[in-house]
């Protein structure tokens, strides 16, 4: 931890992230976390990782909710088309 931004720091950086602005607080630890991971010194998600999984998961729900749509579609027509069930 002697390369850890905050080594240093003798006190909280609670002053020290109210002089940047930054509330709350713990958007600093943030930071340092997910800088920690991109250096490959903590586990976890890459910010490039990050920004390649979340166009693939937001492709995902969609493609999900159209199979759901899809399925509710085929279900309505065989019900239709089929001569031995009531319609509704």
């Amino acid at each position: 931890m002697e390369n850890h931004p905050l080594a240093g720091l003798s006190t909280s950086p609670l002053p020290f992230t109210h002089s940047l602005g930054l509330y709350p607080p713990a958007t600093l630890r943030k930071w340092v976390r997910r800088t920690e991971v991109d250096a490959g010194q903590r586990a976890g998600v890459t910010s490039g990782e990050r920004e390649r999984l979340q166009p693939l998961e937001r492709e995902n729900r969609e493609l999900r909710r159209a199979n759901e749509i899809l399925r509710a579609a085929a279900a309505f027509f065989a019900r239709e088309l089929d001569p031995r069930l009531p319609k509704p």
